[in-house]
């Protein structure tokens, strides 16, 4: 696929004018953003979310765990509650993050049920759904994917109450002052039973969409990965009166751990990062009394991720013994591989091989059944993943120029953008008629 159709002028417009309306919320000075769960900038966002749902009549629901569902129902059929196609992704960033993480997704969601209400009503019994989830990036309570790990059963609600940002404001008190409710949080079995399936957009993070020329791709998996927690405890000391050969200095064997995961994710061909320490007492003319810091870790398989952790502790472990430090080092999630459903990707591919020109078997990541739209693993974890273990779910990416994300330098161009919008929109009409959706009206 290739930037935006000529019919594609008025989703163009419409994307303008709702990005423009997310812009400013969060913006930092210096182009990034701030855009935490259950803070007044993400409370402001989840608001547009209600008034995007209120101006399409879309019915709105927010479940226990605080994520926000808009639902165009068809009507109602014979037998039981409808079924539900399902879209959408989170609005929250992590510090200083890039405007179209998460976003990108919601948008998205929202104009192409534009598209598809335009010339067609839904078939009786079936739902088409935009959803928002809360605290995708884990950046105020320190788990990723929370809203929809809660949503799955994958984490117990008594645990994410007693969750505390680094104020040492609980979860529960977050929610309850913004006023939800966190005695409401938990799996959601019911709503799990209705959806026959999620396909979430995502801006790529990562140059694989421009290596290949395609402006969207269908994801075929995410690595395994995790999160580690080191502490190092040394011995705080003047940095002008202490002998090196006295010092216990918990920077040393940190140093060390930083450039271990550097070292040991090349030998193992996979992704190790230290982006986030802690210093105590951080003083610029002593010798700490110790560090807290978190390797990120992911690889392609779960050999590979168990093969860096290991080199990490042990490098890190013989450091610490060399310069008298403590060491500790955790686990504080972990998220395995996973494969998004082959079935649901086929249908994926089918529905968006119409927009392009078809490649060969042997094109760099074409799908092992040919087809014109690229397939790409990820190493960052989404919502889409964790639902994956209880629902049949898929995503697509949006090219990204810089390959950059997390970042201000996080980018996506409107024809792209809006690539994307057309590409979700033929996968939801897909999975919601069995049929293709049609091109965009001028």
């Amino acid at each position: 696929m290739s930037g935006r159709t000529d019919s594609g002028t008025r989703v163009a417009e419409d994307f303008t004018a709702t990005w423009a309306e997310l812009a400013p919320t969060g913006l930092r000075a210096d182009g990034g953003y701030d855009r935490f769960a259950w803070t007044p900038a993400d409370l402001a966002l989840r608001d547009w979310f209600r008034r995007a749902a209120a101006r399409r009549d879309l019915a709105l629901e927010e479940d226990g765990n605080g994520n926000l569902w808009a639902f165009w129902h068809g009507p109602e059929g014979p037998e039981g509650p409808r079924r539900v196609v399902a879209t959408g992704s989170h609005l929250d960033s992590v510090p200083a993050g890039g405007a179209f993480d998460g976003p990108l997704g919601v948008v998205a969601g929202f104009l192409a049920l534009d598209l598809l209400r335009r010339d067609r009503a839904l078939p009786p019994g079936r739902s088409v759904a935009v959803a928002c989830f809360v605290e995708e990036e884990g950046a105020r309570f320190g788990l990723a994917c929370l809203g929809s790990r809660l949503l799955t059963g994958a984490f117990q609600p008594a645990r994410a109450r007693e969750l505390t940002d680094a104020d040492g404001v609980t979860l529960a008190e977050a929610m309850a002052a913004a006023g939800a409710d966190p005695s409401r949080l938990g799996a959601d079995e019911a709503r799990l039973a209705a959806i026959d399936a999620y396909v979430e957009l995502h801006v790529e993070q990562g140059r694989r969409l421009v290596d290949l020329g395609a402006a969207v791709g269908i994801a075929s998996g995410i690595w395994p990965h995790g999160r580690w927690r080191l502490r190092f405890a040394g011995e705080p000391n003047h940095a002008g009166t202490a002998r090196l050969e006295d010092r216990r200095d918990p920077m040393l064997p940190f140093a060390e751990a930083v450039t271990a995961a550097r070292v040991a994710a090349a030998v193992h061909g996979g992704l190790a990062t230290v982006g986030r320490a802690d210093v105590h007492p951080n003083a610029t003319n002593g010798v700490a009394a110790s560090v807290e810091a978190w390797l990120d870790a992911r690889a392609p398989d779960d050999v590979a991720l168990g093969a860096i952790v290991a080199d990490v502790r042990a490098r890190a472990g013989a450091s610490a013994a060399d310069h008298g430090v403590r060491i500790d080092m955790r686990q504080e999630s972990a998220t395995p591989a996973v494969v998004f459903d082959e079935g649901l990707r086929r249908r994926m591919a089918g529905a968006l091989a119409p927009l392009a020109p078809q490649a060969s078997h042997d094109a760099p990541g074409a799908p092992p059944w040919g087809g014109s739209v690229p397939e790409i693993a990820t190493g960052a974890g989404h919502d889409a993943g964790i639902l994956a273990a209880r629902v049949p779910a898929g995503m697509l990416f949006v090219r990204n120029p810089t390959g950059i994300s997390h970042s201000p330098a996080e980018a996506a161009s409107v024809s792209d953008c809006v690539a994307g919008v057309e590409a979700l929109a033929r996968v939801l009409g897909e999975l919601a008629w069995g049929l293709p959706t049609p091109s965009p009206g001028p």
